[in-house]
This record gives structure tokens, sequence and C-alpha cells, in this order.
């Protein structure tokens, strides 16, 4: 005869906010009314103009100078966010010096500040008269009204979306995989190039992809360090925003979708490489 064991006590439920269903709703009502209505709308307001209407506002010479001026400045931005994002997340995450809890604090100044003060800073700074600008100038750098101010704008207000998702997972990386590399031989560099980049890469390609998507949508900062000059510093978003002040609801609505269906793209391809990566991982481990 087998005896049975007590039944342990009953498991309690820890949960702090009413149930599922009155959570999820709430949840799925606020995403629908704040996040999906203003693009469903935008969607509508774009399919409303016909695909020859469409194609031609897209393929509009000052259009595709927007978008073509847009995604080169957000690619800049975006490899400069990709090495000092990743490099200051290693700074602290891995070492302890002095003023280290301010300078994680300074991270996310960029969210909290307001994009045309972080644009009339900018300005200020890289103007012939800043004190950049006093510096790069006489050696033929200009930055104030070319392609590299709005870089410059483009990574001031995204950098904080690769520090932030890379630095949670360095900070959980199991130090006991660098030390074993380190007894076989490998050297630094390969035991971050075969250890420690491929374990942070699903982040990394998350804090990228955000980043990008980001300086794609980018205004307040950069209308004041491009001088907004057409066909050459004029990005997408301030000629949507010229295109509604002309009561041009259909050009406006087009580059906005545009811009819309890029950053989806990004987002859904980071999704997907992401996914892979941890399937990769998983199988690997």
């Amino acid at each position: 005869m087998i005896a049975r064991t007590a039944p342990g006590p009953a498991r309690r439920s820890k949960r702090v906010l009413p149930g599922f269903g009155l959570t999820m709703g709430m949840v799925l009502t606020y995403l629908g009314v704040i996040v999906l209505l203003p693009v469903v709308a935008l969607v509508l307001k774009g399919a409303d103009i016909g695909p020859a209407r469409f194609w031609a506002i897209v393929t509009a010479p000052r259009t595709l100078a927007a978008l073509r001026l847009t995604l080169l400045a957000a690619g800049i931005a975006t490899v400069v966010n990709t090495l000092y994002g990743l490099l200051m997340a290693w700074v602290l995450v891995r070492y302890d010096f002095p003023g280290k809890r301010f300078l994680n604090a300074m991270v996310d100044i960029p969210f909290a500040l307001p994009t045309a003060v972080a644009g009339l800073s900018l300005s200020a700074l890289f103007a012939a008269s800043g004190w950049y600008g006093a510096i790069l100038e006489p050696i033929g750098i200009q930055v104030v009204y070319t392609i590299w101010g709005v870089a410059a704008a483009m990574s001031f207000t995204s950098i904080p979306f690769v520090i932030r998702t890379v630095q949670p997972v360095l900070e959980d990386l199991d130090p006991q995989f660098e030390q074993a590399a380190v007894t076989l031989g490998a050297h630094p560099f390969t035991i971050f190039r075969r250890v420690i980049l491929p374990a942070i890469a699903p982040a990394l390609l998350v804090g990228v992809t955000l980043s990008f998507a980001r300086s794609l949508g980018e205004f307040g900062a950069v209308v004041f360090i491009a001088g907004n000059l057409p066909m050459k510093t004029e990005i997408a978003s301030l000629l949507a925003v010229i295109r509604l002040e002309e009561y041009d609801y259909n050009g406006a609505a087009v580059i906005a979708l545009t811009l819309l269906a890029i950053a989806l793209v990004l987002l859904g391809a980071s999704n997907l490489l992401q996914a892979r990566a941890l399937r990769y991982k998983g199988k690997q481990a």
C-alpha cells in the first residue's frame, strides 16, 4: 500500500490588481484609444487618396529629398549610438568610479529634456560663435544647417534606447563564461566577440532598432539645427507639418504613413531577428 502524503498548503494568489479579464480589458482599451485608433485613422486617410495619388506624393522630388535626408541622418545617428551606447553601457556595468550614479542618471536626460530645448542648445553649441563651432568651423567642418547637425540632434534624442536595453543584459551576464574563456587562453577581443556579443546581441538589436525608429520621427531637436532648407536639410516630419500648414492633408498623411510603414517594418524585422537569436541561443545552451 502506497502511503499518500498530505497535500501541501494551497498556493496563495499574489495578485495585486483585479482579475485577468478586467486588467486585460483596461490595457486593450487604453492601447486602442491612444495607439491603435490614431494609427488606423492615419491608414484610412492614406487609403482614401488612391494608389496613383499616393505614389505621386511619395515620389515627388521634395518628398524624396526629405525622406532620403531623414533615412541617411537616422542611419548615421544609429551607427554612432550603437558604438557609443554599447561603450557607455559597458562602462556603467563593468567599472566602479566616482560619479558613476551621476553619469547613470545623465543617460536619461534626453528622455526628460524637451526636444526643442535640446535643438536650441545644440544650435548654440555648433554655431560659428558656439563652443564647438568655434573649433570646428575654422578647420572647415560645419555642423549647423547640414546633415551632420541633423544626425547630431537625432543621436542626442535616441542614444538612451541603446544604453538602457543593453545595460541590464550586461548586468545579468554570468562572468563564469568569460572566466572559462580566459582559462582557455582567449584574448579579450575574442572573449567579447565570441562570448559577450552573442549574449547581448538580441538586446542590442532591439536598442538599435528603437534608436533608428525614434530618429525617423524626430522633429523638435532637428528643426532648430537643420535650417530647414527644401531639398537640402528638410526632414520628412517637418515636411509633413508644412503640408498641414498648407492645408494639404493628403500630402501630410502620405508622408506620415510612409514614416510609419518604415518604422513598423524595422520593428517587425527586429522582433523576428531577436526571436531567431533567442531560439538559436536556447539550442546552444
